[in-house]
């Protein structure tokens, strides 16, 4: 994913509230299966990470990413976004154009 995809979802994810809540428990077994199933319904979730959880947020994030094979797309605050393309995609991600391919003005 290049940084111009990534600032896509960024853009399509800033508009949506967070599905999920992670909360003193961290990440269970339990969360991790609803993210999962939340991904597969969305492609693209925001996530929420309670004031009570003392765990590093950053690396909660990236727990979550891997185990449910996805791409970590931005951390801010005591948020994350996780984006994972579906079978039959519905958000289409901008083409990569190098700059050699890329029309002279």
């Amino acid at each position: 994913m290049n940084s111009r995809q990534r600032a896509y979802l960024k853009s399509l994810a800033m508009k949506e509230e967070p599905v999920y809540h992670i909360g003193k428990e961290s990440l269970t077994t339990e969360i991790v299966k609803g993210l999962d199933d939340a991904i597969a319904a969305r492609e693209l979730i925001k996530v929420a990470v309670l004031k009570n959880c003392d765990d590093d947020i950053r690396a909660i994030a990236e727990t979550a990413a891997e185990r449910t094979r996805s791409v970590l797309v931005q951390v801010i605050g005591r948020r994350f976004v996780l984006y994972r393309p579906a079978k039959k995609p519905r958000i289409c991600l901008p083409d990569i154009v190098s700059q050699k391919n890329r029309p002279k003005r």
